[in-house]
């Protein structure tokens, strides 16, 4: 393995001192959502041009507006189900983050043609047009939900089960054609298999909400949180530092470990009744939470090895669950 060793300067924690050529542009697609938005801070903070592609169907436009006042930031507003769109896009780019898809396991049982549209043809559509416009780098969100009903921890890649629901078949195809892409076209592609993410400005709101958000929104408001099943699945929980990091090291990695796909994690292992918990204890509040029925196509527990990614992309995320959640506690009473 020492053959396809990350870039020494890629061996520090997290991403603050990461360089790129001067004057670097990364498109971030899906750079109003949760993850790009926190993306194009954090490229702009590093000094380089961001240009943002988004449809705001999830989005939301202030993730677009914060950024607008710096002259290294461009949006543009468009679909990537729209070739032309994502040609457009590429034109001059050198980095391609590709944030766009509509995630949610149960939104994708009762939507599964968009999700194919949206999420794999959508994403092919930006492959082929880095491609095409010379793009150096085009990293992409995959998720833990390729490892379907495996059931052995931590997930290890290599070993996925059956998949699950129609997002998990999209995050797939998506690994399969950067393969494709990889091989046959010489674009290196990088797949980065999130672990339920979280962090600042992902929505609480809403029926798909993601859970952390949502509880600590519910619990301020003084509501009662439903916790779907017994609250004995785990998850490993992602600080969205840790994310921005993999993400801007796989722009930097080698093209001997393109076309594969990563665990991006911290590796630990958290109970949802103990977040719950936790939560209440953070915000000073004594509720006890409804249990609801398991949620269709979830699976109970995950975990992951990182050694891939830290072997690979010199990843070595610093943002515990403990620190992350603080940090997330702490912006949402800013800003909810």
């Amino acid at each position: 393995m020492e053959t396809v060793r990350k870039n020494k300067e890629c061996e520090i924690m997290g991403y603050k001192d990461l360089k790129f050529p001067e004057n670097s542009l990364f498109l971030v697609t899906g750079g109003a959502g949760f993850i790009g938005s926190n993306l194009c801070e954090a490229i702009l903070e590093l000094g380089y041009r961001v240009r943002c592609l988004d449809d705001l169907s999830t989005g939301k436009q202030e993730n677009v507006d914060m950024f607008l006042d710096n002259p290294r930031y461009e949006f543009i507003k468009g679909d990537i189900k729209d070739l032309d769109i994502c040609m457009q896009a590429c034109e001059g780019v050198d980095y391609v983050l590709n944030q766009a898809a509509w995630g949610s396991v149960p939104r994708s049982i009762e939507m599964p043609l968009f999700y194919c549209a949206n999420n794999i043809v959508g994403t092919l559509n930006m492959m082929e047009a880095a491609r095409k416009n010379g793009v150096k780098k085009f990293v992409y969100a995959s998720s833990s939900s390729v490892y379907g009903d495996e059931p052995n921890l931590p997930k290890k890649e290599g070993t996925e089960g059956n998949l699950l629901s129609p997002y998990a078949l999209t995050k797939r195809c998506d690994e399969e054609w950067g393969k494709q892409y990889t091989k046959h076209y010489g674009l290196d592609t990088y797949g980065m298999r999130y672990f339920n993410v979280f962090g600042r400005r992902q929505d609480p709101d809403g029926a798909y909400a993601a859970v952390i958000p949502k509880f600590i929104k519910q619990l301020m408001n003084g509501e009662t949180p439903t916790i779907n099943g017994d609250g004995k699945q785990s998850r490993d929980f992602t600080y969205i530092e840790n994310v921005i990091e993999a993400n801007l090291k796989a722009c930097l990695a080698s093209h001997e470990v393109a076309g594969e796909a990563f665990n991006i994690a911290y590796g630990g292992r958290e109970y949802l009744i103990d977040i719950y918990y936790g939560l209440t204890k953070a915000l000073g509040v004594e509720i006890e939470p409804n249990f609801g029925p398991d949620r269709v196509g979830d699976i109970k527990h995950s975990n992951a090895d990182i050694s891939k990614a830290k072997e690979m992309l010199g990843y070595n995320p610093e943002w515990s669950f403990d620190r992350g959640i603080q940090a997330a506690i702490e912006w949402y009473k800013e800003n909810l």
